[in-house]
């Protein structure tokens, strides 16, 4: 009989430490009512047409790439000088990288999520305007959900197609040969764009 996985321990506190565990379906259950309303509300209230939702749709895909690319490089490995700010990085990625593979957390949990939703739907509607905000974030959140599954797969299971596999050649790498590169998850096209392949040298030595 298969032993329970044995998490790391981040809170003495049960209902606390609860919270940084996620089934993995969580996000898909959670979500994919949200991105239904979202397309239904545009169609029946904001009328876009389909055409308009194509254009929104692919727009709001490769910003969750660029989305996904800044955040994990520039806030999720961002573990600043102080004890706290140390603590906080440890809370939202650094726990991930201590141990990559713990199956409870390979799946942002619901909390961080609607944090940063609430943080980028009104920018989105600002720049977009109430008419095409609701088509453009549903797509945007597919994009989230993508993200999610890719990195659970890439963690969880062994990719057959070559796709796949490239993917978790990329992200593994990102943990067990240089965490300073290769930022993308769902993608590589930022990493390359970027140049962000190899890692950041500081005075010969990596800084991994």
């Amino acid at each position: 009989m298969q032993k329970p996985y044995k998490s790391i321990q981040v809170f003495k506190n049960p209902f606390l430490e609860k919270l940084t565990h996620v089934h993995p379906i969580t996000p898909l259950l959670f979500w994919s009512p949200v991105i239904a309303w979202l397309l239904w509300h545009s169609a029946k209230v904001w009328h876009v047409t389909s055409s308009e939702m194509v254009v929104l749709s692919v727009s709001a895909l490769v910003a969750w790439t660029l989305t996904e690319y800044v955040l994990h490089r520039f806030l999720f490995h961002y573990e600043g000088e102080s004890v706290w700010s140390q603590k906080l990085h440890f809370l939202i990625h650094g726990l991930h990288h201590s141990d990559p593979n713990d199956p409870t957390r390979l799946v942002m949990p619901p909390m961080g999520s609607i944090a940063f939703a609430a943080i980028l739907f009104p920018v989105c509607r600002a720049l977009l305007g109430p008419e095409r905000v609701e088509t453009f974030f549903a797509f945007f959140l597919v994009g989230y959900l993508v993200y999610d599954y890719t990195h659970f797969a890439v963690h969880h299971f062994r990719p057959t197609t070559r796709y796949g596999k490239m993917l978790k050649n990329h992200h593994m790498q990102h943990h067990f040969v240089d965490s300073n590169s290769r930022w993308g998850v769902s993608s590589p096209f930022w990493d390359f764009a970027f140049g962000s392949l190899e890692g950041r040298v500081k005075d010969g030595k990596s800084t991994v």
